[in-house]
C-alpha cells in the first residue's frame, strides 16, 4: 500500500444544535469549501464568513479548508466552523495553541435554548394572568 503524503487534519466544532467536520491541508494559499460549496456562497452574510475565517486570518497561516456542517442557523454554523478549524491548528501546529486558546477560538460557547417546560407557554413565559 501506498502512504498519502498529503495527508489532511481534521476536527469537529459545534455551537448550539450545529455540528462542523473540518479537514485542513497546508497550502500556499488559503480556500475553504462549506458543504461542496464556495464559504462565500454557502454564508449569506460577509461576517459570518469572516467568522468561520478567524482562526486562519488571525495567525496568518494558509490552509485548503473542507467542511461538512450540519445543523443549527447560519451563525451557529459559522462559529462551529471557527471552533474546528481552530482545533484543526492547533493539532497540527501545536506551538500556535496558545493564540488560538488567548482569542477564545478554542472554548465550546456553552449556551444553547432553554427547554419549554409543562404549564408555561415558552421556557420561562407564564400565561397571562387575568384577575376576572
Amino acid at each position: 500500500m501506498t502512504a498519502k503524503t498529503d495527508r489532511y487534519t481534521e476536527a469537529v466544532g459545534r455551537r448550539k444544535t450545529a455540528t462542523a467536520r473540518v479537514r485542513i491541508l497546508p497550502s500556499k494559499s488559503s480556500s475553504m469549501t462549506v458543504n461542496g460549496r464556495e464559504a462565500n456562497e454557502y454564508f449569506p452574510l460577509a461576517t459570518m464568513v469572516k467568522t468561520a475565517y478567524a482562526p486562519i486570518q488571525t495567525l496568518g497561516v494558509a490552509f485548503n479548508v473542507s467542511v461538512k456542517i450540519h445543523g443549527g442557523g447560519h451563525k451557529a454554523q459559522a462559529e462551529a466552523v471557527r471552533m474546528g478549524l481552530a482545533r484543526a491548528i492547533s493539532e497540527l501546529e501545536p506551538e500556535r495553541r496558545k493564540d488560538l486558546k488567548v482569542r477564545g477560538f478554542l472554548k465550546r460557547d456553552p449556551r444553547a435554548k432553554e427547554r419549554k417546560k409543562f404549564g408555561l407557554k415558552a421556557a420561562r413565559r407564564a400565561p397571562q394572568w387575568s384577575k376576572r
